[in-house]
């Protein structure tokens, strides 16, 4: 009678312990994966927030900095695939190379930042006859200004080309300036800032060349 009470016990005892061990595993894992979890959802979610907080810290002199450059751009790199056919000096050759090498790769990020802020990226006009996009942006040729270029070749074409990058450069820095002053966006201010750092040495490269300093 003792042995089988103690037996009866024993095995009291030891479905007691293993459920009191699954209770136990159970909060356990609770405590260790749920409450880990969600610590991470709170930190991951937090992390988000603040990305697109800063992705989407832009104002309006951002929209406009990056919708005319993206077209002031464009006509610089108009300029530069006229020297490929028409300049006669490499030197000029191998700057227009130097001018869309680095003006192309920021048209496309410009456009990506419209496009991530919901704006639309401006068509590009420079091969419609007749159409006039000098008019607000400093700097811009006008259509006739590049109807002149586009038939001049030599040496007029080199001193013509190296005459009109150098104002179309003091356009892009005065833009680059505005945007400095009164943008928001981190990578558009940065960007600006490498325009002008860029273009300045450039402008100086080009008065060189043309024999003014």
């Amino acid at each position: 009678m003792t042995a089988h009470r103690t037996l009866i016990r024993r095995t009291a005892l030891a479905a007691t312990a293993g459920v009191a061990a699954l209770v136990l595993a159970a909060c356990g894992g609770d405590s260790d994966s749920g409450g880990h979890d969600m610590g991470s959802m709170e930190s991951d979610s937090s992390k988000t927030a603040t990305a697109s907080a800063e992705a989407g810290a832009h104002n309006d002199a951002d929209v406009e900095f990056a919708t005319e450059m993206i077209q002031h751009h464009r006509q610089a790199v108009d300029m530069a695939e006229m020297a490929d056919s028409r300049a006669s000096s490499q030197e000029v050759k191998d700057l227009a190379t130097k001018i869309k090498g680095a003006q192309d790769p920021e048209i496309k990020t410009m456009s990506g930042w419209l496009t991530s802020w919901g704006e639309e990226i401006p068509e590009d006009m420079s091969g419609m006859e007749g159409h006039d996009m000098s008019s607000g942006m400093p700097g811009m040729m006008s259509s006739e200004d590049m109807d002149k270029l586009d038939k001049a070749s030599g040496a007029e074409f080199d001193t013509m080309f190296l005459e009109m990058m150098v104002e179309h450069h003091e356009g892009a820095i005065e833009m680059a300036n505005t945007e400095k002053a009164d943008g928001k966006y981190g990578a558009a201010t940065k960007l600006a800032d490498d325009v002008i750092t860029a273009q300045t040495a450039e402008i100086k490269q080009m008065n060189q060349m043309l024999g003014k300093s």
